[in-house]
This record gives structure tokens, sequence and C-alpha cells, in this order.
């Protein structure tokens, strides 16, 4: 019997293990680094700026991570879906492209992966595009390349109204008055040029400290010289910021009407600070009491109506003298019994209102009575 050497066994293995090394897979495909196209594009026009956004492709066609995104194309074209970009109207170069998380360095913070990087882009359109075509429509698309300046094709496509807009009115100011805050203008002169389109002021008000204004009223454009606007739904003795756009109204056949806005105002601040008195007091009568009783005078008058009517002054004087307050509190309803009265004297009465805020009206006109003995 041979005996076993163990030394022959680890030889066999090595050269096993060598003879697999070396014997060839599969071989894949070179990833041609091709972004996805996108699929969430937006648009948004505000005069003769069309704000174009994205999100920024992770991930390339073939499912891979993307690792370096070369420039964007965007895409522009009149009433018309696009097949292929043709000639770009604006690119963002790869440096203004906000890098995705999977090609952040090894020391970057780690972002939400849910989270989608956005990216833009600012089309400035001229008035002879937007008199084109009235009601018509300007199409996007965007075309995100590789390094190779080479795409997967078009991202969606969006659309925006073409139609011209105008330039915000001149003289924009604002008034606090009993009424409401007036807000007034100069009427503008163009137009009225297009009968196909109609355009109306639009006035936005935002309250002070906030980042949120709210639309609180359109009116038509005038032929007069000056238009104005009275808001009534502001809160006393805050501050408010309020602007002025002219809106392009575009008909749409069997939809919802279309529109774009022109340029802003510029924002004018207001303080509405309520120094107004509610309306003087009407209608004041005194009686006295009956012979024989307890001296008192009886006044009624008619009841103010102001909507922050806080209550009411009772002011009485006799012959030759000033008048004088008699309450201590604010009467709340229009009625007040005088006790403080003698017999066989005769008395005078004015009336006067106060709001919530302190202001306080000027004087009724007076009611005279005799008190009998």
């Amino acid at each position: 019997m041979k005996q076993f050497h163990p030394h022959v066994l680890i030889f066999v293995l090595a050269t096993a293990f060598l003879a697999s090394c070396g014997t060839p897979g599969v071989p894949l495909p070179p990833s041609l680094e091709l972004p996805k196209p996108v699929t969430d594009l937006r648009a948004v026009r505000k005069a003769d700026k069309v704000y174009v956004s994205w999100s920024v492709p992770t991930q390339t066609t073939d499912g891979q991570r993307v690792r370096h995104l070369g420039p964007v194309q965007v895409c522009r074209a009149i009433d018309t879906v696009m097949k292929e970009c043709g000639t770009a109207v604006g690119t963002v170069p790869p440096s203004a492209v906000p890098p995705s998380s999977s090609s952040q360095g090894k020391g970057a913070p780690r972002k939400n992966p849910s989270s989608k990087i956005q990216a833009s882009y600012v089309d400035t359109i001229s008035l002879e595009l937007q008199k084109q075509n009235p009601t018509g429509k300007i199409i996007y698309a965007i075309s995100v390349q590789n390094e190779d300046t080479r795409s997967a094709g078009l991202s969606n496509q969006v659309q925006v109204p073409a139609a011209p807009t105008l330039p915000p009115p001149a003289g924009f100011q604002t008034q606090v008055t009993v009424d409401g805050i007036v807000l007034s203008w100069m009427e503008s002169p163009e137009g009225h040029e297009l009968p196909t389109l109609r355009y109306v002021y639009r006035v936005y008000r935002r309250e002070g400290g906030s980042d949120n204004p709210t639309a609180i009223g359109e009116i038509p454009l005038y032929a007069s010289a000056k238009a104005q606007m009275v808001d009534h739904g502001f809160d006393w003795e805050k501050t408010y910021n309020y602007r002025l756009t002219v809106v392009t109204l575009i008909p749409t056949a069997g939809k919802a009407q279309a529109e774009v806005e022109g340029d802003d105002t510029a924002e004018v601040k207001v303080f509405a600070h309520d120094s107004f008195p509610p309306a003087v007091p009407s209608g004041l009568e005194a009686v006295a009491s009956g012979v024989g009783q307890t001296p008192f005078l009886d006044l009624i008058w008619a009841p103010n109506t102001d909507a922050d009517l806080a209550g009411y002054n009772i002011y009485r004087h006799e012959e030759g003298a000033e008048p004088v307050k008699i309450n201590s509190e604010l009467v709340k309803t229009p009625a007040f019994r005088d006790l403080t009265v003698a017999g066989d004297k005769k008395y005078f009465y004015s009336v006067s209102a106060v709001d919530l805020r302190g202001n306080e009206s000027a004087r009724s006109e007076e009611a005279s009575e005799t008190v009998p003995i």
C-alpha cells in the first residue's frame, strides 16, 4: 500500500483553483449612461417669463444610478407637440444642475432617499411671440443629456398661454376711510385692441408678517381715466401690503377660461388704523317723572347701527352751564334714566356714540325737560 502525501493534495487543489479563475463569465454590455427622461416637467408663466422646473433624474435607462449629468436642453414649440427638440431655446449647463444624492461623495450628508432634487430654467417670451397667436399655446419639453451630450428622449410636454400681457398701471395707491381701504390707480391705455382677449385688474392683499397673498377682487379694464376698488374684508389695527396686476383672460372652447398674469405693481403698505367715530345718535327725547313721584328724567333715542358700537355717553347741563358727562360706564342700550335731578329745574341733554376702539362721535342735538315739584 502506497503512502498518502498531503503535499500532493495541496498541489491538486491549487491547480484546480487557478484553472477556475481563468474561466470567462457572461459578458455585460457597457452602460450608455443615458439619464431617464423627465416625467414631471412643470411650467408657470408670469408676464413675459416662463418658469420651467423638473426633478433631476437619478437613474439611467438601464436601471443604474446616474453618476454624471450632462447639459439640459430646454425645448419650445408653438401649438405643436414636439417629436424632437430641434433648436433649443436654452441650455442648463451641468454645473447649474444640482447633483443627485447618488453622485454625492462619501463625506456628503445623507439625504432623504424619497426627496427629489429640483432644477429650473427661466425663459423670456418676446412680444412678437406673444402676439403671433394670442389664443394659442407655448409648448415646453426638456432633454437631459449625458456627458457625451446624448439623450434618451424628451420629457413630458407642458404648455402655457401665448397671449400678450399688459404692464401694471401707474399711480397705485391706498387710502384708509370709514367705509374701507380704497385702492385706486390710473387706467391702462392698452388692452382694448385685441377683441379676442379680455383683461381684468386683480388686487392681492398680504397681511404683515405673512408670505401668503390673497386675491381680494377683480374689476375689468374701463375707458375711464381712473379706477378703484374698496376692500371691506380687512381687520382694523393691522398692517397690510397691497399689489395690483393686469390679468389676460383667454377664451377656450368647451373648457375653463385660461389666464395669465402680467407684472405686479410695487407693494403698497398701509396700517388700517381706525380713527373714525360712529354715527351721531339722533331722535333724542326727554320725559320727566310725574307730579308727586321721586324726581327722574327718562331719555330715549334711535339706536346706532354701527357694527363696532361699544355704547353711549350721556351729557347734561343746566341753563348757561357747560355739558358734563354723567354716566360712569358706557350705556349699552338707547335709553337712560337720570335719578340725580331736582324738582322745579330744567335740564338739557345730549348723547354721543363710542366704538370698540374708543372713537367718540359728536354729541346729538339737545333735548330738554323740566322736572316737576
